[in-house]
């Protein structure tokens, strides 16, 4: 099962969280971009332990900033792929359930500690939100991002209705 659907982790900082994902990105055939700087050595061994052996089964591409990865996002396009820009942001303007995505959309989830800044929210193409409870500020990144990686994956993998 190929797909272009790609998770972009925008300077992450805890190395649990992001091997998790990138463990998540193995396991549903996601490829994955670290956009760095990272808070962790991307050898740190909290981050190989929650990966585990998955960390081999993912296509990992790194970039070293923001600025690296827009230029290749912007190469993406050139070569005639579309590479929305679907920021997961607790400031979403869509329930991520009510976003249409697209096979080669990049799901980006921002830094654990402070999100996105505001240039990356202003370069995503989309900003979804997960709603949550009233009076709690949002899910842990790694879940926040497997539920929309999940939900795009449902809406891909959906079969397309034909009207008679």
């Amino acid at each position: 099962m190929t797909r272009q659907l790609r998770l972009a982790l925008y300077q992450p900082d805890i190395p649990q969280n992001c091997g998790t994902m990138l463990r998540t990105c193995a396991c549903l055939d996601v490829a994955a971009d670290i956009i760095e700087p990272a808070g962790f050595p991307v050898s740190d061994r909290h981050f190989r332990r929650a990966g585990m052996d998955y960390l081999d089964a993912v296509p990992i591409e790194r970039h070293m900033s923001w600025r690296a990865f827009e230029e290749w996002r912007q190469r993406q396009r050139d070569a005639g792929g579309r590479r929305r820009l679907v920021l997961l942001t607790t400031s979403g303007a869509e329930p991520y359930t009510d976003f249409r995505f697209a096979p080669d959309d990049i799901l980006m989830v921002g830094r654990e500690s402070a999100g996105a800044p505001p240039d990356v929210h202003s370069a995503a193409d989309a900003r979804i939100v997960i709603p949550v409870r009233d009076g709690l500020r949002s899910l842990n990144v790694a879940i926040a991002a497997a539920m929309a990686l999940g939900e795009a994956i449902r809406q891909l993998s959906a079969p397309v209705s034909r009207s008679a």
